[in-house]
């Protein structure tokens, strides 16, 4: 970031800048794996500093809003920059659920047979030694826990 010499964009510009570029970077990683908090945090700062002083490192700016109130939506007053640790468990439960809801595919059959191979992934347990892709789809899993309801169904699913 700091090669891009944020200084000749404007406001505006430096705001498609994170939205397009910065913030998407990052996605397929997150998509898959849970970051630990101090990437995360290490990532804000990035961009925070890009925002205020430009991208160069002698040139810090002042910071006249925290990431946290710049990463509101529009309309609560803030610029809509993502929360990255929201974004980040949002993508993960994304593929818990469609781990849940394609039971066919190939990830789907690929989970279950290592880590739930007699319950469904609702009812599994974190498992002995088990993969960081699976701590994370673990862990989302919560989330998933909260937002669902049990349907009765057919003979052998509920």
């Amino acid at each position: 970031m700091n090669s891009w010499r944020g200084r000749a964009l404007s406001k505006a510009g430096k705001e498609v800048m994170i939205k397009s570029v910065l913030q998407a970077t990052p996605s397929y990683v997150m998509s898959m794996f849970i970051l630990p908090s101090s990437l995360i945090d290490d990532i804000e700062k990035m961009l925070n500093a890009f925002w205020w002083g430009g991208g160069s490192n002698n040139n810090k700016g002042i910071h006249w809003l925290a990431w946290d109130k710049l990463a509101c939506p529009k309309a609560k007053g803030g610029l809509g920059f993502r929360n990255f640790e929201a974004f980040n468990m949002a993508m993960v439960a994304k593929q818990a659920w469609n781990i849940v809801q394609n039971p066919d595919s190939l990830v789907a059959k690929l989970i279950k047979a290592r880590y739930f191979p007699r319950s469904s992934l609702l009812e599994a347990s974190l498992g002995y030694n088990p993969s960081f892709a699976w701590r994370s789809i673990w862990k989302a899993r919560q989330i998933l826990l909260r937002g669902c309801r049990w349907r009765i169904g057919c003979d052998d699913r509920i």
